[in-house]
């Protein structure tokens, strides 16, 4: 069985962890922890690498628990926000607890019948009859104030520009977090929590609560994996068009190979140890092969399929693969059929576009393209360009420039795709 510590080590996945973890998960199998809150319904790729954690941690022999935070979803964690969340009703909580385990099922083997299967629990389930009271007697008793204040998320809040403070809400969230820890330990035997480099202040505290709660002979640990950055040091995963997400009714599949395709050749060496499950003689061995001929672009091209296939499926894959054939010269109208409409606007995002009704088809192309659209500045310029075969309707090349356009050259029933030239796209949707 492979070493997690030594797994998380050369894949560049280990920022923080206590003395004493390593041993622990070499003389038995251990149930460890990762929490992640429940805010959206499904989860982007900021959450990939802890989910990757408990991938690699489950295939090293170990039993991996996700806490989805119903509770603590609540509240709102002050780790390296600069101001609360919005508190979440059940109904949404509970929504978003059943989309994130579909997601997560794609990681993590929940149907094994060994002792290590995945499981997922909701620490709502266990605060939701937790009295103030109880809470106070129980959990608050044992941690100081001093000790909470000391924290770096605390302080942070605390001295940071924030107009609205610290609220005692969001204050308490580490004792809650802290709670979680305890009751997995005493209830499902956990002793080791996973998470974000972020979150090892809120982690300790929950070591410090068990032993403070049942004695410092307890055996229980933190592990952290650093913030994943890229290469020029801006934020990982985010587009200027928002969050890169799991659920392919957020970000389409094509857009999300795409991110991966796209990223530099010191972040592909990087992501592709961290985000796929391939071992380290064929990364290894990628590497070197990327290096000799980076302009192939082999680790981007792996990394994007890996990571695709992953969260996606392989069909998807294959359709995101042919749809980036379609921008650079690849591509037949068939091709183009075969696109759902969210694949075919993303592969054609940005590109200049034009509205026209049902009632101005069947008319010469030139008088559509010009008059109708401004796609080309005069009618002259066009005949030239379709003489010249520099003219494409729907990926074919038009052979007469007055050739009528009709109900039967729409891709999906609405779309006309014109080319001029290789590179300058233009897209007519027919309402």
């Amino acid at each position: 069985m492979k070493n997690f510590i030594e797994e998380l080590k050369w894949r560049g996945m280990l920022a923080q962890i206590m003395p004493g973890t390593e041993e622990l998960l070499q003389k038995e199998m251990v149930t460890a922890y990762l929490g992640t809150d429940p805010t959206a319904d499904s989860l982007h790729i900021g959450h990939l690498c802890g989910i990757m954690m408990l991938r690699h941690l489950q295939r090293c022999g170990h039993k991996p628990i996700i806490l989805v935070g119903g509770a603590t979803g609540m509240i709102g964690d002050p780790s390296g926000k600069s101001q609360e969340r919005n508190l979440l009703d059940a109904d949404t909580l509970y929504h978003n607890q059943e989309c994130i385990k579909a997601q997560v099922a794609k990681f993590l083997d929940f149907e094994s019948k060994e002792n290590n299967a995945a499981e997922m629990v909701n620490n709502y389930d266990w605060m939701k009859d937790f009295s103030f009271l109880d809470f106070a007697r129980t959990v608050g008793k044992h941690i100081t104030v001093n000790y909470m204040m000391a924290k770096d998320s605390v302080q942070q809040r605390l001295n940071g520009t924030a107009r609205d403070g610290l609220s005692f809400t969001e204050f308490t969230y580490q004792l809650l977090q802290g709670y979680d820890f305890l009751h997995l330990y005493q209830a499902k035997g956990c002793k080791l929590q996973l998470g974000g480099n972020d979150q090892w202040g809120n982690m300790t505290t929950g070591t410090e609560l068990i032993r403070r709660t049942l004695g410092n002979e307890t055996e229980a640990y933190a592990l952290t994996c650093p913030l994943i950055t890229k290469a020029d040091g801006k934020k990982f995963g985010k587009t200027e068009s928002g969050n890169i997400w799991l659920d392919p009714k957020r970000t389409t599949p094509y857009k999300f190979y795409q991110f991966w395709l796209n990223v530099s050749d010191d972040d592909a060496e990087k992501y592709i140890k961290i985000f796929t499950s391939l071992d380290k003689e064929t990364i290894d061995s990628l590497i070197e092969e990327h290096r000799k001929d980076p302009g192939y672009r082999i680790l981007q091209k792996r990394l994007a399929q890996e990571v695709t296939v992953l969260v996606h499926s392989q069909e998807d894959y294959e359709t995101a693969v042919e749809a980036s054939g379609i921008l650079f010269g690849k591509g037949t109208k068939e091709s183009l059929q075969k696109l759902d409409d969210a694949t075919f606007l993303s592969v054609f995002e940005g590109v200049p576009m034009y509205e026209i009704t049902k009632s101005q088809l069947n008319q010469p192309a030139v008088e559509l393209f010009t008059q109708d659209t401004d796609i080309f500045p005069s009618k002259g310029e066009m005949r030239k360009l379709v003489q010249g075969g520099g003219v494409s309707l729907n990926k074919e090349k038009l052979t007469a420039f007055d050739r009528t356009v009709t109900a039967d050259d729409l891709i999906n029933g609405k779309y006309l795709l014109v080319q001029r030239g290789k590179k300058n796209y233009y897209l007519i949707t027919v309402k």
